[in-house]
Order: C-alpha cells, then sequence, then structure tokens
C-alpha cells in the first residue's frame, strides 16, 4: 500500500526534474501564507502589550488586531481613508519584514524542490503572489470600520509586487537558477549586482546612522514629543515603536537631502543645503532629527558625501570582483559608470516607496523627489566608482 510519504517523495523526484506538481503548490502556498500570518501576529501582540500599559485600559484585543492589519495593508501599499483625509505611507520597516520573510519562503521552497528552470521559478512566484493577494484582499474586507476606508487594489498589487520581487531574489539565491541567470547575461553580472547592492547597503546605513546623530543630538525633544500624546508609558511605547517603524522612510529622506534635492514634510517643512523651512509636523519622536532653527545644521553639510561613499564602496567591491577575462582597470572603469548609475537607481526606487502622504492638504507630500535623487545619486556615486574600481582592479590584478 502506497503510503503519503512515499507519494510526496516521489512527487519530489519528478519536481526535481523542473515539472511543478499539486505538492509543490501546496508547500508554496503555506510557505507564503505563513508570512502576513507570523507578521500579523507579531504586530497584534506588540499593539496588545502596548495597550495594556494604558492606564485607562487601552484599545480592546480587536481594535488593536484591526489595528496591526492595517498597517500590515499600509506596508503593502495601500491607504486608509480617514476624516482627515487620505493617509498613504508604508512603515518600511515592516515592509523589509515581510520581504525578507517572502524570499526565505520562495528560496526555501526552489532549494526544497530542486528548481532549476524558468517554469519551476514562475510556478513558485505565480503561488506566492497569488497568495499574498488573496490574503491581502481578505485583510481589506477585515480591517475596516466606520471610521476608516481601505481600498483593495493598491494594497493587492503592492503585494503581487513584492512577493514576485523578494520571492524571485530567494529564489535566485537558493537555486542553481541564480548561476544560469548570471551566466546568460554578458559581462560581469555577477560582480556588477554585488557591487550596486554593497554601495545601496553602504548608503542606507550612512543614512541611517545621520538619523540617529540627529535625535542624539536632541534628546529632550526626543523625549517631549514621546510623551506630548499622552497615555503615560503606552503613549510613549507607541510613539517610540512607530517611530522605528518609519525609520527606514526617515533614512530615505536623508538620501534625498544627501543627494542635494532636499526632502519635504507637508507644505511647511523643506529641509535641504540651500535652506530649511520650518512648519507643523506630526509629534513623533522621529521628527526631532529635524533642525531646531531654520539654519542648515552641519550634519546636513557633511552628509553631502554619502553618495560618495557609495560610488566608492560599489566600485571598490565591483575591482576586487571582476574575473580575469573581464578586463583590466579601464575596463574595470567603464563598469564602475553602470555600477553607480545602478546605486543611484536602487536609492531612487527606495526614496519613492518612502513617501507619501500624511492626510490633510498640509502634509499631503512627504518624503524626497525620487527622480531627483536617482539622478544625483546616480551622478555622484558613479564618478566616484569609476577611480575605485580601476584602482581596486590594477590592485587585484598586481
Amino acid at each position: 500500500m502506497t503510503t503519503v510519504l512515499s507519494r510526496l517523495t516521489a512527487s519530489g523526484a519528478r519536481g526535481a526534474a523542473g515539472r511543478w506538481v499539486p505538492a509543490a503548490g501546496w508547500l508554496g502556498a503555506v510557505a507564503s501564507l505563513a508570512v502576513p500570518v507570523v507578521g500579523l501576529l507579531v504586530l497584534g501582540l506588540a499593539l496588545v502589550v502596548v495597550q495594556t500599559l494604558d492606564p485607562d485600559g487601552g484599545l480592546p484585543v480587536g481594535s488593536s488586531a484591526r489595528l496591526a492589519g492595517q498597517l500590515w495593508l499600509l506596508a503593502y501599499g495601500g491607504e486608509l481613508g480617514l476624516a482627515s483625509g487620505p493617509l498613504r505611507i508604508a512603515p518600511l520597516l515592516i515592509t523589509l519584514g515581510a520581504a525578507w520573510g517572502l524570499g526565505h519562503a520562495a528560496g526555501s521552497v526552489a532549494a526544497l524542490r530542486r528548481v532549476s528552470s524558468a517554469r519551476g521559478a514562475g510556478a513558485v512566484l505565480t503561488v506566492a503572489a497569488a497568495t499574498q493577494a488573496g490574503v491581502t484582499a481578505l485583510l481589506t474586507l477585515a480591517v475596516r470600520s466606520d471610521d476608516v476606508q481601505v481600498g483593495v487594489l493598491r494594497p493587492v498589487l503592492g503585494a503581487v509586487v513584492l512577493a514576485v520581487v523578494a520571492g524571485g531574489l530567494g529564489v535566485l539565491r537558493d537555486s542553481d537558477l541564480g548561476d544560469v541567470v548570471a551566466d546568460r547575461f554578458p559581462g560581469p553580472a555577477r560582480a556588477l549586482w554585488r557591487a550596486v547592492a554593497a554601495g545601496g547597503l553602504v548608503l542606507a546605513a550612512c543614512c541611517t546612522a545621520v538619523v540617529g546623530l540627529a535625535l542624539a543630538g536632541d534628546v529632550d525633544g526626543v523625549a517631549r514629543l514621546a510623551t506630548g500624546l499622552g497615555g503615560a508609558s503606552a503613549g510613549a511605547a507607541g510613539q517610540v515603536g512607530l517611530s522605528l517603524l518609519l525609520l527606514p522612510n526617515a533614512a530615505a529622506a536623508v538620501a534625498g537631502l544627501a543627494a542635494g534635492p532636499g526632502f519635504a514634510i507637508g507644505t511647511g517643512t523643506f529641509v535641504s543645503t540651500g535652506g530649511v523651512t520650518l512648519g507643523s509636523v506630526p509629534a513623533l519622536p522621529l521628527m526631532a532629527a529635524l533642525p531646531d532653527t531654520q539654519a542648515v545644521p552641519l550634519l546636513a553639510f557633511l552628509s553631502q558625501a554619502l553618495p560618495v561613499v557609495a560610488g566608492l564602496t560599489a566600485g571598490a567591491v565591483l575591482g576586487r570582483r571582476l574575473g580575469d577575462e573581464d578586463g583590466g582597470a579601464v575596463t574595470a572603469a567603464m563598469w564602475g559608470i553602470v555600477a553607480g548609475v545602478g546605486v543611484g537607481l536602487a536609492t531612487g526606487l527606495w526614496v519613492l516607496v518612502a513617501g507619501g502622504s500624511l492626510g490633510d492638504r498640509a502634509l499631503a507630500d512627504v518624503g524626497a523627489p525620487a527622480l531627483a535623487t536617482w539622478l544625483a545619486v546616480a551622478a555622484q556615486a558613479a564618478i566616484a566608482a569609476v577611480p575605485a574600481a580601476a584602482v581596486a582592479r590594477w590592485r587585484a590584478r598586481g
């Protein structure tokens, strides 16, 4: 008599040949479903813990769960219709967590099924995208209330895009398909994407450090904003927690500042090296990082070096990772231009998803301009990457 285990083993053998089998479909669906389930449980539990600190009792468990779902939808690019206007800004820390989970889920399924063809990878990503779309659509119906309206199209589309992008990267990383794809691209494709990733990560880390230094310079302002809405320790914990969720958004605004265009928080607040305009901003501890006066702070001028640092990093990584068949220092310098443009493109996409709207007319536009930031970072990083790649390649061959 054939057991369930033997049937799964047999189907796994067929999956190793690159053909999609039903067992793998169920496995992909379960792995993809685990990401929003675990994420919502963690968010909901954190909100319940915060509410227990409220001396007045705080929100009930059902309301905390609804709020967790609304935050999750915002992280997928959703929009909440409030009385004050549309709220449309993604807490990128949640988005990054979801992307990490989706990448590992899809990559684990691809590795377990030994996916080695585009057809197999497409099947994994199709199941992941369909699962995320279905769960997100149901979630939009579950978190609606009389005071908060939630659209369906934006978060569902965001869930599909995130599943395909993050899951695709996970499949390429954890399966043999990554080597197959890299071999089909002409030139030093493997070294190039690693250089772009290194430059982008260095820029993101430096921008986050700038936010941290700005907050450390105004500890009193952080404490005042954290406790400004009352609720004792519950209010402070909630304010700090929301600021942490938006920390990557603040770092993206610093990227706009470092590139030159600057960033805005509504119509009344604009920060760039050309000048500072201060207006009303949300009462979040994160806002203590803004300048206290109209004078441009020294930290803003120092941040202008960050795109160059990112370009130098990308160029150095590129030069070291080029193979012997990829040419010498001149060829590395040419590819350094491409790496710098790639860093700029990644930064522009980051700035694009980090911006949004906080509701009313005064705060309808929040963030840095994506196109201007991309062009500025691309130009500066490319100029810096050219000599860095050439020198690194010359030293590697010497």
